[in-house]
C-alpha cells in the first residue's frame, strides 16, 4: 500500500471532538467570549489598571511553594521537558503576577495595578463552571494596604456585575477575613500550623459535604470545643459576634471586615454580607477574602473571588508588600450570563453583505467592497455561484445586518439596491451614501 494511502487511513480514524474539558470556539461562541472580555477589559481599565501576560509554562516550583499540595498532586498538568526541567501549565495567575513583580520591583512606581486575561489548565473532572482549559480576568493591586485597598479591590469587582448590567439582587457579595480566622483557630482554640490548615480546608468545603460529615470532621479535631467552634462559625452577625467576647472585639481582622463594610456603605453598595464559613481554599491569603455569589435558584453559586496576600513575595526572597487581587473565570460568567439571558444578539463581524447577480459581476462587487472598507464599513463578498434567494438566506443565516445587490444596472448608474435584513427597509442609494446608511 502507498505510503500516501497508510495516511487517508490513520486519518480517517482521527476523532472530531476536542480534548476533553476544553473547548473549540466558532464564530458564535467566539463572540460571546469577546463580548465577556471587552466587558472585562472596560472595567478593569476605567480602574486605572494596565495590561500584562506571560506565558502559561512556568516552572512547577512556582506553584508548589505557595498554591497548595493539591493543585500541584491533583490538578495540574505537570511534566518533565527534555532538559529534565519540572514544567506546570499555569493553574492560576496570581504566583506568575508576583513573580514579575518580584523581579522588577526596585523599577516600579508603587501601588501598581494589573490586569490580565488569558488561559489556565487544571486536570480535574469537567462539569458545570468548570473546565481544564479556562480562561481568566485577573486584577492585582500591589503596594497598597488598608481598608481603602481591600474596598478599591471589592469595588471593581463589583463594577464589573454593573458593567454587564446585573442588577444588585441578582448577586451579593460574601465577605470574611483570613487574618482573623487564622487568630481565631490558632489563639481562641489553640491549634497548631498543621491544625489550622486542616480546619481551614475543611470549612472550606463546608457547603459541599454533608453537615453529619463535617461535624465529624470537625470533632476529630476539636473535641469538645466542637459546639463552640460551630455556633462561631454560623454566627453571621458581626455585632452579636462582638458581644461573645473581647477576643472578637479586639480582633483586628474583624476590625478590618467592619472597614471594608463602612466604605461599602458610603459607596451605595448594599448587597454585601458578612460570610463565616467562606475561607478560599489557597493557602497565601492573608487578610479580607471575598466571592461574588449568585443568589438565584437557577445558578446558586460562587461566580468569583479573591482576597489579600500581603506575603507572597517573601517566596522569591524579597521582602512582603501589600496585595491583594481577584479572578474571574469566563465559564461560570458565561453560565451566569445565559442564566439571566444577559448576552447581546450575536451578529457577524460584516455589515454588509455584497451579492453578485452574476458571476462576472464578482470583480465589480471587489472593488465597491474595497471602497466601503476604507470608509469603516466591514464587507464579505459572494464568492459562489449561489442564486440570490441562497444568498439572501446565507446572510441571514450569517447574522449579516444588511446585503447589497450588484447587477449590471448598478454598475452603469452606480446606484445600489441595499436592504437592511432585521427591519426590512430598502433603499436605492448611490454609492457615496452606502458605508452613511449602514453606520446610522
Amino acid at each position: 500500500m502507498p505510503f500516501l494511502a497508510k495516511i487517508y487511513i490513520v486519518m480517517d480514524k482521527l476523532g472530531k471532538e476536542p480534548y476533553k474539558g476544553v473547548r473549540d470556539f466558532y464564530p458564535e461562541e467566539k463572540f460571546r467570549q469577546n463580548f465577556i472580555f471587552n466587558k472585562w477589559q472596560k472595567a478593569a481599565e476605567s480602574f486605572g489598571y494596565e495590561e500584562m501576560n506571560a506565558s502559561p509554562l512556568e516552572p512547577t516550583e512556582l506553584f508548589e511553594a505557595k498554591t497548595g499540595e493539591e493543585i500541584i498532586n491533583e490538578q495540574t498538568y505537570t511534566f518533565t521537558d527534555r532538559g529534565g526541567r519540572r514544567v506546570t501549565l499555569r493553574p492560576e495567575m496570581t504566583p506568575t503576577v508576583t513573580r514579575m513583580v518580584a523581579k522588577k520591583k526596585r523599577e516600579m512606581s508603587f501601588p501598581v495595578r494589573l490586569y490580565s486575561i488569558a488561559n489556565f489548565f487544571r486536570y480535574e473532572r469537567p462539569q458545570r463552571g468548570r473546565l481544564r482549559e479556562f480562561y481568566q480576568l485577573n486584577c492585582d493591586l500591589f503596594g497598597a494596604s488598608g481598608a481603602s485597598a481591600d474596598f478599591e479591590i471589592v469595588n471593581l469587582a463589583y463594577s464589573i456585575m454593573k458593567e454587564f448590567g446585573v442588577p444588585d439582587s441578582k448577586f451579593e457579595i460574601r465577605i470574611n477575613n483570613r487574618k482573623y480566622l487564622n487568630s481565631l483557630f490558632r489563639e481562641y482554640f489553640s491549634m497548631d500550623e498543621r491544625g489550622i490548615q486542616k480546619i481551614s480546608k475543611l470549612v472550606d468545603k463546608k457547603n459541599k459535604i454533608s453537615k453529619i460529615e463535617f461535624m465529624e470532621q470537625i470533632k476529630i479535631l476539636l473535641g469538645d470545643k466542637t459546639k463552640e467552634f460551630v455556633n462561631i462559625l454560623e454566627n453571621a452577625d458581626l455585632k452579636k459576634l462582638s458581644s461573645l467576647d473581647s477576643f472578637f472585639r479586639e480582633n483586628e481582622g474583624l476590625r478590618e471586615i467592619n472597614s471594608l463594610f463602612e466604605k461599602l456603605q458610603e459607596a451605595g453598595v448594599k448587597n454585601y454580607r458578612y460570610e463565616p464559613s467562606l475561607v478560599r481554599g489557597l493557602d497565601y491569603y492573608t487578610g479580607m477574602v471575598f466571592e461574588i455569589y449568585d443568589t438565584g435558584s437557577k445558578n446558586n453559586r460562587s461566580i468569583y473571588g479573591g482576597g489579600r496576600y500581603d506575603n507572597l513575595l517573601q517566596i522569591f526572597g524579597e521582602e512582603a508588600i501589600p496585595a491583594a487581587g481577584f479572578a474571574i473565570g469566563d465559564v461560570p460568567m458565561s453560565d451566569f450570563l445565559q442564566t439571566y439571558d444577559l448576552f447581546p444578539e450575536y451578529r457577524s463581524s460584516a455589515d454588509l453583505f455584497i451579492s453578485a447577480l452574476k458571476e462576472e459581476f464578482i470583480g465589480a462587487a471587489e472593488k465597491l467592497a474595497q471602497e466601503l472598507r476604507k470608509e469603516g464599513v466591514n464587507v464579505a463578498v459572494n464568492l459562489s455561484a449561489k442564486k440570490i434567494t441562497g444568498q439572501i438566506n446565507q446572510t441571514v443565516k450569517k447574522s449579516i445586518p444588511f446585503i447589497l445587490f450588484v447587477g449590471r444596472e448598478e454598475i452603469a448608474s452606480e446606484k445600489y439596491k441595499i436592504k437592511n435584513l432585521k427591519t426590512g427597509e430598502e433603499k436605492i442609494l448611490e454609492k457615496d451614501s452606502l458605508a452613511g446608511f449602514i453606520k446610522k
